[in-house]
């Protein structure tokens, strides 16, 4: 915007819509706020005793993220993710982190990689399937800040939370498997960047990829006895 000389207008403090978008979206990272859910101006402004303009301006950026999605006879739901957006999440990840992986092992400091296996090693310490896709993105913003290309991390910015709804709705699907070998998947992902093994790497991450986008396109299995006449 620009005032009546044609300068730069003074910004709004935007800081408390900040503050709300924050707890909103760790709500949501929490499991509060299921996909599909629905988040009412009124509610949460209550909740969070603020008026229900932060909350709007909160739900809008939220939506620019990927992580709300408004329409006019539901108002704003937490993104439920089709099968399109799943597929093409998977495919901008492996762009992305096809272009990360190289870097890393090209470029990267000994500390940055040790930065790596560190978020690798906090895994083992997660409580709930929560905290571990907590760690799980962790662990990927330190590949994207150990690649040291600041366009590629602010491209991986852009998608952090979908990529984060991504994870919810993996272990929303299935959640055993994912809290067993989740941390042995990303201690492998860490030694081959520390060997600098290119062809390894992205063959690890791929496989990475792989597992996740297997859970989520599988068609769902019916509950034991379900359709058999077994009760």
């Amino acid at each position: 915007m620009t005032d009546e000389l044609g300068r730069v207008a003074p910004a709004r403090r935007r800081g408390l819509a900040d503050e709300v978008a924050d707890r909103i979206r760790e709500a949501v990272f929490s499991g509060a706020y299921a996909p599909g859910a629905q988040l009412r101006e009124v509610e949460l402004s209550g909740a969070l005793e603020v008026s229900r303009g932060p909350v709007r301006e909160a739900l809008l950026r939220l939506e620019r993220e990927g992580l709300v999605r408004s329409a006019w006879h539901r108002g704003a739901t937490v993104t439920t993710l089709t099968p399109r957006d799943i597929v093409e999440l998977d495919s901008l990840r492996d762009a992305l982190e096809r272009l990360a992986v190289r870097l890393v092992v090209e470029h990267a400091s000994d500390a940055d990689i040790a930065a790596v296996e560190q978020a690798a090693e906090r895994m083992e310490r997660a409580e709930d399937e929560h905290a571990m896709v907590r760690r799980d993105i962790d662990f990927h913003d330190a590949v994207y800040a150990a690649a040291g290309h600041g366009r590629l991390e602010e491209a991986w910015r852009a998608i952090r939370s979908q990529v984060h709804l991504f994870l919810l709705t993996r272990i929303g699907r299935e959640s055993r498997n994912y809290l067993a070998h989740i941390p042995g998947e990303h201690r492998e992902l860490a030694a081959a960047l520390r060997s600098r093994d290119a062809d390894r790497a992205l063959e690890l991450f791929a496989d990475h990829r792989r597992t996740a986008l297997d859970v989520l396109t599988a068609a769902p299995q019916p509950e034991e006895g379900a359709g058999t006449g077994q009760g």
